[in-house]
């Protein structure tokens, strides 16, 4: 057993050296953004992002945990990047390029026994899914493998993060860091979507998009009976969607966050306070009928299941009232704040919603929009006539326009807007079958973790993390398969899975702990 002085002196310099990679990180990016903002010269500007690469490559390879948040803030900034270099793909690839990197460094740490690898339960599921997608990848009826590798990479790239997210939490440290430094960023991205909702979107947009970003970052809607105009901001992103659904997960995971740093440590109570009324008020602000739905729906559903779960035993429930209180306060503020500086924004907004989801509206369209339109599309998909062993993976997917404008392949002329259509269309009837297995396992395997974590601190983050996961393989995938195959939540998603099975040694660690503790005391 390592000398404990050692031992600390060895965190503490970790952590210093992994604040100053982290600072220093930032501020090059930060640089190389105002720059871009600015109007730089391209040949500095591309020199500047190649010595970024390298810099995170080397960090991520002597220490995959540190440079891993560097990756993320890039995982971040690269939309904001591409959009002003005139969508230069080459820069859409960094991000993958750099999880590769982290792949690679987190094996050689594997080799060296310096980390710890767990078996899902769910993978004997989730690999009869995966070995039916690279079957697919050699599907005649598809036009080009290029389709294949890109269904390949939308499917299953991210999915190691599982290990990663599981590995990367070793002790509470690790998770509250993960967890603020997450919904930190989060509420800069938030403010950042709110200023440009208000002012345009002119704001964090340059004078000219690219062509195939024009509609994604110009997306304004009208309400169907007052005519109030609404603006789709798109922050640091390429596209509002793109916003709006990271909103969404990072208000779930904020509210979870909220419950266990009131239960476990004070350090950066504020900055997620104030990052979870953000990200409420931005996905308000967001224009996104779904992003507004899901905002209100799951403040309601993790409310209550924080109190459900709460952990009364240990007289600690009272805490997490406390958190939803605070939480509801600072939400409300913000939106009071925005409406009482901007009135018209709030209430385009405000019109827009109440039009169209109210029951009492003649333009009412949430029956419609979440059951009607996407059956439809799923019924449409059996007309294909591959529809039993599908058109190959990748042919139906998200970017299908680049692999035909960029790479010349033959356009497959096929898509529906529907997640469970599109699966239909690309893996055929046994891929749609096997996807219901390994989601299905999924969750009941996540809700068994929750389960077994109630009555504990851990509880938000668990409860949080399935009900994203929930959103995300469900309703999400009903009506689209884009949520699924957007690169933030299908990253986040293997991550939050990963620290979710993680959590049930942290949590035995704690009781243990409270046990030992209070037997002394009956000592």
């Amino acid at each position: 057993m390592p000398d404990p002085v050692v031992f600390t002196n060895y965190q503490g310099e970790r952590r210093t050296k992994a604040v100053i990679w982290f600072l220093g990180g930032l501020a090059i990016l930060l640089g190389i953004t105002t720059r871009i903002l600015y109007g730089g010269s391209s040949d500095l500007i591309y020199v500047s992002l190649g010595v970024i690469v390298v810099v995170i490559t080397i960090r991520i390879l002597n220490d995959w945990r540190d440079g891993f948040y560097i990756f993320l803030i890039w995982l971040f900034m690269e939309d904001l990047v591409r959009k002003y270099m005139g969508n230069n793909m080459a820069i859409y690839f960094g991000k993958d390029f750099l999880v590769g990197i982290a792949y690679f460094s987190f094996i050689m740490a594997l080799r060296r026994h310096t980390v710890k690898l767990f078996k899902p339960p769910f993978l004997i599921a989730f690999s009869l899914f995966f070995w039916v997608g690279v079957i697919q990848a050699f599907n005649p009826n598809s036009p080009s493998f290029i389709y294949s590798i890109l269904g390949l990479k939308l499917y299953f790239y991210y999915a190691p993060l599982l290990y990663l997210g599981y590995a990367i939490i070793e002790n509470e440290e690790d998770l509250r860091r993960f967890l603020v430094f997450n919904v930190g960023l989060a509420g800069v991205i938030a403010l950042l979507g709110i200023i440009q909702s208000i002012v345009g979107l002119k704001f964090l947009n340059p004078v000219e998009l690219a062509p195939e970003l024009q509609d994604l970052g110009n997306l304004t809607r009208i309400a169907p009976i007052s005519g109030a105009v609404v603006s789709r901001p798109t922050s640091v992103f390429v596209s509002d969607g793109r916003f709006a659904s990271y909103m969404v997960l990072m208000f779930i995971v904020g509210l979870g966050t909220t419950g266990y740093l009131l239960l476990r440590s004070r350090k950066g109570r504020g900055i997620v306070f104030v990052s979870v009324g953000l990200t409420a008020v931005a996905g308000v602000m967001s224009g996104s009928r779904s992003g507004f739905v899901y905002i209100a729906s799951s403040a309601a559903v993790i409310s209550a299941a924080m109190i459900w779960g709460a952990p009364w035993r240990w007289r600690q429930g009272h805490r997490l009232v406390r958190a939803l209180q605070r939480s509801a306060v600072f939400v409300v503020l913000g939106v009071v704040l925005v409406f009482l500086i901007f009135p018209e924004a709030i209430l385009a907004r405000w019109a827009f919603y109440s039009e169209t989801l109210s029951p009492d509206s003649a333009a009412f369209e949430l029956g419609h929009r979440t059951w009607d339109y996407p059956y439809k599309n799923l019924k449409a998909s059996f007309d294909n006539p591959h529809w039993v062993m599908g058109n190959g993976i990748g042919t139906a997917s998200l970017g299908g326009q680049y692999v035909t404008s960029i790479m010349g392949a033959h356009s497959t002329n096929i898509g529906v807007e529907s997640g469970y259509g599109t699966l239909v269309l690309e893996l055929g009837i046994v891929g749609l079958l096997l996807w219901f297995l390994w989601t299905t396992t999924v969750i009941l395997y996540s809700w068994g973790v929750v389960r077994k974590l109630k009555q504990t601190p851990y509880f938000p983050i668990a409860f949080a993390t399935f009900w994203f996961t929930s959103i995300l393989l469900i309703p999400d995938t009903f009506a689209g398969f884009q949520p699924f195959e957007n690169y933030i939540n299908n990253a986040y998603l293997w991550l939050l899975l990963g620290i979710l099975f993680r959590l049930p040694t942290l949590s035995a660690e704690y009781i243990g702990g409270t046990m030992r503790v209070k037997g002394n005391r009956a000592t």
